[in-house]
């Protein structure tokens, strides 16, 4: 069964610092394109930043740049998304997504084939 476990949310300061993780179980992650998207209460689903299968291919939301770097590890079969500089509108439900049929590409797109539950991150003073 191919799962997507996110991990590192959690309630900080504005300012502050986070880095998710998205650890890929029962298969493996180099021939996958990942994104970070995100959802706040009463907002659609936006992506935030993805990454093309051998990271050559990086994107980032507008409203992210400058603050949050994506990376990868395909040798402990994770991702990461460094997220600096947190302000509230960041808050949100945090996914992980992974898609094999344009791995090529860093391009964030809602359709990517698995996706996991989801890590809260609330930045609040």
């Amino acid at each position: 069964q191919l799962q997507l476990v996110e991990s590192g949310g959690g309630l900080v300061q504005p300012g502050g610092s986070l880095r998710l993780s998205c650890a890929a179980l029962g298969f493996s992650l180099d021939y996958y394109a990942i994104g970070w998207f995100r959802q706040a209460p009463g907002k659609e689903r936006e992506g935030v930043s993805c990454i093309s299968r051998r990271g050559g291919d990086i994107n980032y939301a507008d409203s992210v740049k400058g603050r949050f770097t994506i990376s990868r590890d395909n040798a402990k079969n994770t991702v990461y998304l460094q997220m600096t500089d947190l302000k509230p509108g960041d808050t949100a439900v945090y996914y992980c997504a992974a898609d094999r049929r344009r791995a090529a590409w860093g391009t964030c797109l809602d359709n990517y084939e698995y996706w996991g539950q989801g890590t809260q991150v609330t930045v609040s003073s």
